[in-house]
């Protein structure tokens, strides 16, 4: 049993994160800060949380929180993140950061894209927290940054493809779409009820959207050269979920059969992905409020190009569930722990 702190708990990752933990039965949730909400119990600014826990949200300094839980999940914005985690660190602390301060391996490229970084000493160390790709690094890393949701979605659909390079990479197009959650709980025009009902919308167009770098960083992983995607979010009327759709063209004479087969190998023995079977397609009411990525596939004959079809909760796998899987990782405990539960629905 450790105890574990939510720095950053009045966010919709900070919410979701303990409604997982308090159900976690090798974990003790010991604090959650909260400027906004500072003396007010927890569950009465998430209701939902009612008889799952009595803290009190609280706003306190670094010292406190170290006497307080042995693990910690950072759920604050970019740049907040990077003056806390160092302290966390130098204290022999442990920690998932759910922001991008720790996501992209170099420096230069994550102050072009967010701003300067306080603390790159820290960045070659990080663990990129995607546990199909990196668990053996998760297991034996103190600093883990825990993967945006957009990205989490299409690198999953793409790893085997690219590992197998029966596609041309430079041809890769990812058309993704999100429900309104994945904008965050601070008050926004854009996020507005009259806004979002009744309406779809691309934002961040022409490769303008921060998690574009962070994608290209894994894919180019798997490639001698390095290529560039295009990438289009879409804001969806829902409350949770992320549909990405991912078009690439494949090599000459590659058949169905083989990509089925590669699929199922690469994901097995992966817990938390589920291979459609063919002609069944993902849908982000069937990934729900779980911690799974459906992924499905067809190839286009007309064209030569395979589209990849990947659906998760992006409050879930694609943040708050991604990080207690990596914890679990982390603190030796079964992978699965907490996240067992099964999608809702309807």
């Amino acid at each position: 049993m450790i105890n574990v702190a939510i720095i950053g708990a009045s966010g919709y990752t900070g919410v979701e994160l303990a409604r997982i933990l308090c159900n976690h039965p090798q974990v003790r949730l010991t604090a959650a800060t909260s400027r906004q909400y500072a003396g007010q119990p927890l569950a009465q600014v998430f209701p939902n949380l009612r008889q799952k826990t009595a803290l009190l949200c609280e706003n306190l300094s670094i010292d406190e929180l170290c006497e307080r839980a042995d693990f910690f999940f950072t759920a604050v914005p970019h740049k907040t993140a990077m003056d806390i985690v160092p302290k966390l660190l130098s204290a022999g602390k442990k920690v998932v950061d759910l922001s991008a301060d720790f996501r992209l391996r170099v420096v230069a490229v994550y102050e072009e894209w967010y701003q300067q970084h306080s603390s790159p000493e820290l960045i070659p160390e990080a663990v990129y927290g995607l546990p199909e790709l990196y668990r053996d690094k998760i297991k034996t890393s103190r600093l883990v940054a825990n993967p945006g949701c957009y990205p989490t979605s299409i690198i999953l659909g793409l790893a085997p493809l690219l590992r197998a390079g029966i596609i041309d990479p430079a041809t890769i197009i990812a058309d993704s779409k999100s429900g309104t959650s994945g904008a965050g709980r601070a008050a926004a025009v854009g996020s507005l009820f009259c806004e979002v009902a009744d309406g779809f919308r691309p934002y961040k167009v022409g490769g303008a959207h921060r998690h574009l770098p962070e994608i290209e960083q894994e894919i180019n992983v798997f490639l001698s050269e390095p290529v560039r995607i295009s990438f289009t979010p879409h804001l969806l009327p829902i409350s949770r979920g992320i549909l990405s759709t991912i078009y690439a063209r494949l090599q000459p004479g590659v058949q169905e059969e083989e990509i089925a087969q590669l699929y199922e190998t690469a994901y097995a023995q992966e817990p938390f992905v589920r291979v459609l079977p063919g002609n069944s397609f993902p849908a982000t009411q069937f990934v729900r409020g779980s911690n799974f990525c459906d992924l499905g596939f067809k190839i286009d004959q007309r064209t030569g190009r395979i589209i990849v079809m990947s659906a998760i909760d992006n409050i879930v796998k694609g943040a708050a569930g991604q990080a207690v899987q990596n914890m679990n990782l982390v603190c030796g405990f079964a992978e699965t722990t907490g996240l067992e539960s099964a999608p809702f629905f309807p």
